[in-house]
């Protein structure tokens, strides 16, 4: 056993005086009137004699005095190490990367140990971390072990990779200290600067490096989309037995689609992730992660481009030809990107197409060309392709006339006559290369291979609006790939073949890129320009939660967006604008993980067992001790206890009152023995937002996890600390200690007179409830009424549970409103449903900072505000997504806001028509 203040252990020198007190405390005097009192007041007594406490709780007390000063000194059992403690300061490392935040949990505790051994040993400690930090730079001084504490509680893990040649650095900047003591926190993956790190380290002393369980080392990156359904791949640590991992597919609302089991097989390092599912279930896969594993590194995002659209592809006898045939490259480009329908046109059309692709040749029939050419009016994206057959067919006058009325529509451009052009082709003495995209064109920022050539075309006519229709060029400025919009849809033509008899373009790469921004295209995805600044929309946390951007997050360039890493200004998340977002992953670019060499004497985590503190024991055997003395004198004074003592008229000894006084100071707050007063509620000490119970256990669960999801997002976007919400039932819990009172209204709501009572106190007093009904019901009246356009059933039970309450006039809220504007400026208030009314009072309460006692609407706040304890949003937003649930996000900060600080902010109603008369003045 070992004592942190053993110099506390010399007030056991005062027992001996504890027990000459306690046996010389004379018995409390006891008061009887008695006449013959002046005859025994000359009585002289032989000898006087203190009464004397029973020689077993003489003990018994002494013993309780002894274990307060052993408590109060903080003995403890020192914990297993493997290196011996070192009396100096002490350098502590942590790799604080995504590869660590798998076992976050058991680093921090290992960290913990590490600073009681330095604040034992009276040492003070500098920390840091090997993940880089944007807002925060590593502390280069020493800090006493209480302060390092505070820090790793703050600390967590980042969302992309250590860098330990960064530290390095940083190591070498460092004053010359001799440290006692170097700990290293390791996620054992290589890194190109682990050398240079090592050397740092051992500049300054002997290293111990702790590794933790090799089994949390994992990624999943992302894979191109495949028609094999190969989505994500696994990498991890090379081990001798295989892995089972489990990765779950989830969508934009947070349910699993799947579950998928992953074998990574002996001495593997690799494993495809393959989702099995249908094309309509696929296609909502927004999120793999894998289970049991939070980490920014075992979470993939998916963005746009892996949804696979469906492309119908128009056939033909001998059309799938290896290596000649006009369907065999088309195939070959597009069945990894899309989902693939091939046949003739009356199947193709029976499906729900995106996109209609037609070969040279493919709509010869005018009932084809009819057929077709509705369908693009409706909405359809048909892409051509030239060929033989387009070129005879401009140059055959016996079918120009025909040609003229059945084909022109489906032509984006005019192409020139056969007196233009020989065979509807042009020959040149060398092959022309392409022109680089216009910055307005779906191709814009694809490199194009210097490789790729076109021998022979079919030539638009010239015209004065020609140049609208181009979205590729030849160097020469002719036409390859020309639209135009039919209707509601859109025709494309390729001015070449799909085969390579006219160009190489279909056996490149560029030729499958070309395909794919096409179908982005045709589905309304936006295509960012290479010089467009992509903002993070949402990032993800080292643990692979997904929340709103750091500050410290910034936009990346179009252009540079495939090969940007990872990073503090760079978080792992989606950029760019809802129609064209684009997914930046933390594992994005690995190819393997490889062990690192041990940089110090390794040792293991399990090693580190902690300290095992005696003290708080030692304070509870002495309260049990005093508890038991007091015990004893009641049931002696009361004769109950049939020992026979002179003491039967004391109480206990003051010293020991004093004692117990002292340690319920010092006790830790889980030691302590319930009081006879009532403890002050938790909402008392942190501000907390409240919700009222309805009895229904899936409203309730959603209220909570509404106002949790709320107050997360308060407390990460303002200055505002709000506790977890609580669970109230008015005219039973004192509802003063709550700013805000968030209430589900359900069709079998009702009150009582003592929550009405409760509730009109509350509104009284300056709180703020906000009511909601949780949707609209189109069945009771009309939707501008307060009390009407609402979910099922609740028009009635908001009548009836309103009817005793004093509610004030009340007007459909604005965006002029002063709730529009106390945190965001906003002009919608959606929540879960978007559109709904909100009702305020016409005018506030003028004894309560002119606040709006009541806040009524129907746009179900709760459900849009919800976070699951895994960081998922569990309920869907309609018919929004992510822009909508943010915008309710905003609202409901606006209205905590509100309740918290009132109508400070009332006179930025004012700042328009200021701003108006400051232009007027001359």
């Amino acid at each position: 056993m070992i004592f942190q203040f053993p110099a506390l252990l010399s007030a056991l020198i005062c027992l001996p005086l504890v027990w000459w007190l306690l046996r010389a405390t004379p018995p409390r005097p006891r008061t009887q009137s008695f006449p013959p009192i002046a005859f025994l007041r000359r009585l002289k007594p032989r000898q006087t004699e203190a009464a004397r406490s029973p020689l077993w709780l003489l003990l018994l007390r002494l013993l309780a005095a002894g274990l307060l000063i052993v408590g109060f000194a903080r003995p403890f059992i020192p914990g297993s190490r493997e290196q011996a403690r070192a009396a100096g300061p002490v350098l502590l490392v942590m790799d604080d990367g995504m590869f660590s935040a798998a076992d976050w949990t058991e680093r921090l505790a290992t960290a913990q140990t590490i600073v009681d051994d330095a604040e034992h040993s009276k040492s003070e400690l500098l920390l840091l971390g090997t993940a880089p930090q944007a807002d925060a730079p590593p502390t280069a001084t020493l800090q006493p072990a209480a302060i390092v504490r505070q820090m790793l509680n703050s600390r967590h893990p980042a969302p992309w990779p250590a860098n330990r040649a960064q530290t390095a650095s940083q190591l070498r900047q460092l004053p010359a200290i001799h440290f006692a003591r170097i700990v290293y926190l390791a996620d054992a993956i290589a890194q190109s600067g682990d050398t240079a790190f090592a050397q740092a380290l051992h500049e300054r002393g002997a290293v111990q490096e702790i590794r933790f369980a090799p089994q949390a080392s994992i990624a999943l990156v992302p894979v191109p989309p495949t028609d094999n359904g190969v989505m994500a791949r696994l990498i991890a640590l090379q081990m001798p037995q295989p892995r089972l991992v489990h990765v779950a597919a989830r969508a934009t609302d947070g349910g699993t689609l799947a579950v998928i089991p992953v074998t990574i097989p002996a001495n593997a390092t690799q494993a495809d992730v393959r989702v099995d599912l249908p094309i309509t279930v696929r296609n909502r896969v927004d999120t793999l992660s894998v289970q049991g594993v939070a980490s920014a590194a075992t979470t993939v995002l998916l963005d746009e481009n892996t949804r696979l659209r469906p492309v119908g592809l128009l056939s033909n006898g001998g059309a799938d030809t290896p290596l000649i045939g006009s369907i065999f490259y088309l195939r070959r480009a597009l069945a990894p990107l899309s989902d693939l329908h091939e046949g003739p046109l009356e199947a193709l059309l029976n499906h729900p197409l995106s996109v209609l692709i037609a070969p040279d040749g493919t709509l010869a029939s005018a009932q084809n060309q009819k057929s077709v050419l509705d369908w693009v009016k409706n909405g359809g994206t048909l892409i051509r392709f030239a060929g033989p057959a387009l070129a005879g067919s401009q140059h055959d006058a016996d079918n120009l006339a025909s040609m003229a009325e059945a084909t022109p529509s489906l032509l984006p451009v005019p192409l020139l006559d056969g007196a233009r052009q020989l065979g509807g082709s042009m020959t040149w003495g060398t092959p022309q290369h392409l022109a680089p995209f216009d910055q307005t064109s779906p191709f814009r920022g694809l490199t194009i291979p210097p490789d790729v050539t076109v021998s022979r075309q079919v030539l638009a006519s010239p015209s004065a609006n020609l140049g609208a229709h181009v979205w590729a060029r030849l160097a020469d400025g002719t036409p390859l790939v020309t639209h135009a919009e039919l209707g509601k849809g859109e025709v494309i033509l390729f001015h070449v073949s799909s085969t390579a008899d006219w160009s190489n373009l279909p056996l490149s790469g560029l030729f499958v890129a070309m395909l794919q921004r096409l179908s982005d295209h045709a589905n309304g995805l936006n295509i960012p320009a290479s010089h467009m600044l992509l903002s993070p929309a949402i990032t993800l946390d080292g643990e692979g939660i997904a929340g709103p951007p750091p500050p410290t997050a910034r936009g990346i360039e179009g252009e540079a967006f495939a090969t940007t890493a990872v990073s503090p200004e760079h978080p792992p998340g989606l950029y760019g604008p809802t129609d064209g977002r684009k997914a930046l992953n933390a594992a994005t670019g690995l190819d393997n993980l490889q062990p690192a060499a041990a940089v110090g004497t390794l040792t293991n985590a399990a090693g580190q067992r902690p300290d095992v503190p005696l003290g708080r024991y030692c304070l509870l055997g002495a309260l049990l001790l005093l508890l038991l003395d007091g015990l004893s004198v009641g049931l002696m004074r009361t004769g109950k206890l049939p020992i026979r003592s002179n003491i039967q008229h004391q109480k206990s000894a003051p010293l020991l009152v004093l004692l117990a006084t002292l340690f319920a100071t010092v006790l830790p707050a889980h030691a302590q023995a319930p009081s006879g007063d009532s403890p002050a509620p938790a909402a008392a000490l942190e501000t907390r937002l409240g919700y009222i119970v309805t009895g229904h256990d899936d409203v309730d669960e959603a209220s909570r996890l509404g106002l949790q999801g709320l107050s997360d997002f308060v407390n990460a976007r303002t200055s505002a600390v709000m506790g977890h919400p609580d669970a109230v039932h008015p005219g039973t819990d004192d509802l003063s200690y709550y700013p805000l009172l968030y209430w589900p209204i359900t069709a079998d709501a009702t009150t009582t007179p003592a929550m009405t009572a409760a509730l009109n106190s509350f509104m009284a007093h300056g709180g703020i409830l906000l009511i909601d009904t949780q949707g609209q019901d189109g069945s009771t009246g009309p939707s501008d009424a307060a009390f009407t356009a609402d979910a099922p059933g609740t028009s009635a039970a908001l009548r009836r549970v309103t009817a005793g309450l004093v509610v004030p006039p009340l007007v459909v809220m604005t965006d002029h409103h002063l709730l529009a504007h106390t945190f965001y400026l906003l002009h919608d208030f959606p929540g879960r449903y978007a559109g709904q009314p909100i009702w305020v009072a016409k005018e506030g309460d003028a004894e309560n900072d002119d606040v709006s006692p009541v806040i009524i609407g129907g746009a179900d706040w709760a459900h849009a505000w919800a976070v699951d304890s895994a960081g998922n949003t569990p309920f869907a937003v309609i018919p929004g997504g992510s822009d909508q649930r943010l915008q309710a996000y905003r609202f409901g900060l606006n209205t905590v806001i509100y309740a918290l600080t009132g109508s400070y902010k009332a006179d930025q109603v004012h700042v328009p028509m200021l701003l108006k008369r400051l232009e007027d003045k001359p």
